[in-house]
């Protein structure tokens, strides 16, 4: 039996593009990867109002920047590729390509430094200062003042498929309305894999930001031992001192406040070799879901 027997058939009126202006939101992973391609497949050329586009927070390992560059170049679509930016005029955004990119944490670190403080479990303005509004700024450049935005989110977690519409933008879940799992996904880069040689060579975990604070405690641990130097970039930010505006916020910060530090898994694998970390990942680090905030 052949690769191709294994991937069952995939309706393409959920892929058609919506009237209007679209934004299609590639994350660099996988699953959005999916989604782009069947939309492609469904539409032929994308029209001038339709945007692909990848939001970079710096964070992404070196193997997504890659891989969002091979999509473009394999399947002949241009994905734009921003990132957050604000100085002295204020917030806005970057267009980058794959050489320009940032890949030291450049972005994100800005918007510690302008926000003093952390994001967290309870504050995760990451995903909606470093993706979702700087998107927002850049479609508003590009006159646009209303779109839709196709976003990779599967049929097996629908329950993240929320209504996050507001004047501008309206979501909308291709993949979800298609009743696409992981499965189908898994399936279709296998046989890109076999057939093209193609493929997301990643380490499974590290999946959008390399050291995202909903990852699971073993997932850190597991980049400082493959990564240290990236691993070490999140500890540093820990022990950043911030002095806001409030003076209750003149201390140092974590990401996750009742959980382990950074800093201290490092400490664990040092004195503990192979601890047993906390195996289970929140939100959408699930199976290196897309970040939607």
């Amino acid at each position: 039996m052949d690769a191709q027997s294994h991937i069952r058939p995939v309706a393409t009126k959920p892929f058609l593009l919506p009237e209007g202006n679209v934004q299609i939101s590639f994350s660099g992973g996988r699953t959005s990867a999916y989604m782009l391609h069947q939309i492609l497949e469904a539409n032929g050329d994308l029209p001038e109002r339709c945007k692909v586009i990848f939001a970079n927070t710096g964070r992404e390992m070196p193997e997504t920047l890659d891989f969002v560059q091979e999509c473009s170049l394999r399947w002949s679509v241009p994905i734009i590729w921003l990132e957050y930016k604000k100085d002295k005029n204020g917030v806005g955004f970057n267009v980058v390509n794959h050489n320009s990119a940032s890949r030291n944490g450049e972005p994100f670190d800005n918007m510690i430094f302008h926000r003093r403080m952390l994001p967290n479990l309870f504050q995760r303005f990451c995903t909606s200062e470093l993706k979702v509004l700087t998107i927002r700024r850049y479609l508003v450049s590009c006159g646009w003042k209303k779109w839709n935005t196709a976003v990779g989110i599967r049929a097996d977690e629908s329950h993240r498929a929320k209504e996050n519409n507001d004047s501008k933008m309206t979501v909308y879940y291709p993949l979800n309305k298609a009743m696409i799992g992981i499965s189908d996904v898994t399936e279709f880069w296998k046989k890109q894999k076999l057939d093209f040689d193609f493929d997301l060579n990643i380490t499974k975990g590290f999946g959008n930001c390399d050291g995202c604070f909903l990852k699971s405690e073993q997932t850190i641990a597991n980049l400082w031992r493959m990564h240290p130097d990236r691993a070490k970039w999140w500890a540093e930010q820990e022990a950043r001192e911030f002095k806001g505006k409030d003076p209750k916020r003149h201390h140092l910060q974590r990401f996750k406040r009742d959980k382990a530090s950074y800093a201290e898994i490092k400490d664990f694998i040092s004195r503990q070799g192979d601890w047993v970390f906390e195996q289970e990942g929140l939100f959408c680090q699930a199976d290196d879901g897309e970040c939607t905030g």
